[in-house]
Parts: structure tokens; C-alpha cells; sequence
């Protein structure tokens, strides 16, 4: 889709990050050991497998990979949504301020949900009410949440409307979902997720669905609305360009576990796993030469294969069918996951390889 095509060529967000991502920020969520697992008739899919990070207050992390890596159900399983059956948390932690998630029931869970971690889903269509107006439905979280009075609820969803600069938020909100843009209707996510001034704010895939201008406007008002509330951000994405605007750090998933963490600028500089510089290899770049542009006489590179079946994974590590790497050993023993060099981590048997080459 167009909004897929955005370049990385820009400089990612770091002049902000340094004062919002320093260490005396402190932590508002770590995830150790999470593993989410489906039962399903054809076996075991373990979805998410062994993933752990965290988030510091006022960040955005962006969590990247190909369609079924683990990205949305790492995503799921942080707000306890994981469609059970066939999904259940099935070991780790996911510890909010002191209290572990995944050992909370829920009611209190429910008391979390959308009041101290929010998500913006990929498709506002089906994440809104369609019977329902847009004001009802922001203003339900905060009486929810906030117990606020009905009238004093009405009040703030306008307010919420105008913070995320949808034009005429009154009469908008007594609107319903069919009667906004697509780009109105995401705005009116942010703001219903936003509403309770939430510590943690998942995005998942925020702009596919948007042309490349309103996803731009997204991007920015989402980051506009960090730098005033403070929130921490996990943007989950496979548009690495949305990443190089908009992130601090990146985590790269494969088959439901992480294979690569760094900064930024460290990684779309030096990535150290094959399937971090394949994912930046294969994004359009467009360069001027005599008027002309590379990509209309380049073919796009591509990694070769598919993203393996979770539940029939191979032996060792699992990206070494697709990896020009691989080796015996790869095939046979899924490598470490282990700090290559400082803040940068990587599961990979030939990272050193990787980056004697320039990759």
C-alpha cells in the first residue's frame, strides 16, 4: 500500500529521546521471559516465545518484523486480550509499576485496561462501536475510569476531540463512526486512548490502513501528545520507515521471539542479525541520478521464503532456511541472545561476520 512506502533515509527522533529515555526516567514496564502459546488441533503455536524488554517513561519503543513474528500478540498478551481458547500466557512476567499483569484477575484487569495501558488498534472500524456515537464512546471510558459525572464525561471527550485536532469536535462528537474519515476515525482512537492519560500506549500498525499524508499527521500528533502527557509508546509496525520518524529504540521479532534490540540510529546503521539487513534492504530507497530514480530500473530486494509455521518451527535457528549465512551449526542450535556490544543485542551465530561486512 502506499503508506507502506515511506523512505529511512531521516535521522530518527534522538534529539527528544535523550532527555525522555535517560536511566533516571525510570521504568514504567518490564516483560521477562513472556511466553504466549495457542493450543490448537494441529499442534502447539508458540506465538510469542521467550520475549523480554522494557519501556521507560516518555519512549517509544518500536517493535518490527514480518506478518505472524509475535508483534500483535506480544501486544495482546501485555493487555491480557489474548483469545483464549486456544491462547493463554503461559510463563513470564509482565510487571506495571510493581504489579505483575499476568497474575492480577480480571477485575483488576479490567481497572487497567485503558486507564493505565491503552492500545490503538490497526483498523478503527472495528474497534468502534458503529452504534454508538464517538463522544459516548470516549466519554464511557472515562466514567469508567474516572468517575466522572455524565455531563463532566461529555465535556472531556470534546476536550479529548480537540487535543487530537479533530476540526469541530462538538458536533463530531455526536457523530458516529460510519460518518468519519478514516483518518478522523483514528483520531478519535487516540483519543479515546488517550483519555485517561494512560502510562502506556500500545500502537499497533496505527497508520496501514491511512494514505501517506493523514499517516504523517498521525505520526506527528502521536508524538506531539507524547512529548505533552509523557506517555511511553510500543509501536508495533513493519514499516521501518514509521520507525526511523518516530522511534528510540527497536526490537526486530522472528518466529515469536526477539533477534535483535539496539537503538535506532545503531541499528539501521549496523544491524547484526541477516534478518534485520534484509528487512533494510528491502525497502524502497529512492535516489535522484540525471532525474532519473534507482528504483525504476532496480529490482527491490527480497528475503527469500516465508516466515515458518509457528507450530512446525525448524531445528536451530529458525531464520536459517531464508539466511545466505547459515551454517551446520546454525541448523542445529538456535543461537544465544547476547549483548554483541554495548546496548545492542542479537541472536546470531555470525554477527561478527555480519559486521565485518558492513551490513
Amino acid at each position: 500500500m502506499p503508506s507502506e512506502q515511506l523512505t529511512t533515509d531521516r535521522k530518527p527522533p534522538t534529539a527528544y529521546a535523550v532527555t525522555k529515555t535517560s536511566e533516571q526516567a525510570g521504568t514504567v514496564i518490564d516483560i521477562k521471559g513472556l511466553r504466549t502459546y495457542l493450543f490448537t488441533r494441529s499442534g502447539i503455536v508458540k506465538a510469542v516465545d521467550d520475549v523480554s524488554f522494557s519501556l521507560r517513561r516518555g519512549e517509544t519503543l518500536a517493535v518490527v518484523g514480518e506478518s505472524g513474528c509475535g508483534k500483535s500478540m506480544t501486544a495482546l498478551s501485555i493487555m491480557r486480550l489474548v483469545p483464549s481458547p486456544p491462547g493463554k500466557i503461559v510463563g513470564g512476567s509482565i510487571t506495571l509499576e510493581g504489579k505483575d499483569l499476568v497474575q492480577v484477575d480480571e477485575a483488576e484487569m479490567r481497572d487497567i485496561r485503558g486507564n493505565e495501558i491503552s492500545m490503538i488498534f490497526q483498523e478503527p472500524m472495528t474497534s468502534l462501536n458503529p452504534v454508538l456515537t464517538i463522544g459516548h464512546q470516549i466519554a464511557e471510558a472515562l466514567r469508567l475510569h474516572q468517575d466522572l459525572s455524565k455531563s463532566a464525561a461529555n465535556k472531556k471527550a470534546v476536550e479529548m476531540l480537540r487535543l487530537v485536532r479533530i476540526p469541530e469536535p462538538a458536533q463530531r462528537s455526536r457523530e458516529y463512526p460510519h460518518q468519519l474519515s478514516g483518518g478522523m476515525r483514528q483520531r478519535a482512537m487516540i483519543a479515546m486512548a488517550l483519555a485517561c492519560n494512560p502510562r502506556v500506549l500500545i500502537a499497533d500498525e496505527p497508520t496501514t490502513a491511512l494514505d501517506v499524508t493523514i499517516q504523517a499527521q498521525i505520526l506527528d500528533l502521536m508524538l506531539d501528545l507524547q512529548k505533552e502527557l509523557g506517555t511511553a509508546i510500543i509501536l508495533i509496525t513493519h514499516n521501518l520507515g514509521v520507525v526511523a520518524e518516530t522511534a528510540q529504540r527497536v526490537i526486530v521479532m522472528y518466529a515469536g521471539k526477539k533477534v535483535e534490540e539496539a537503538e535506532v540510529d545503531t541499528l539501521f546503521g549496523q544491524p547484526l542479525h541477516p534478518y534485520t539487513h534484509g528487512l533494510l534492504a528491502s525497502i524502497p530507497r529512492l535516489e535522484i541520478m540525471g532525474g532519473r530514480t534507482a528504483n525504476s530500473v532496480q529490482r527491490l530486494k527480497e528475503i527469500p521464503g516465508m516466515v515458518p509455521a509457528l507450530n512446525n518451527l525448524p531445528p536451530g535457528c529458525t531464520f536459517a532456511p531464508r539466511c545466505a549465512f547459515a551454517d551446520d551449526r546454525c541448523r542445529a542450535q538456535f543461537p544465544p541472545y547476547e549483548q554483541k556490544r554495548p546496548g545492542h543485542w542479537a541472536a546470531c551465530w555470525h554477527s561478527d561476520s555480519l559486521y565485518g561486512s558492513g551490513a
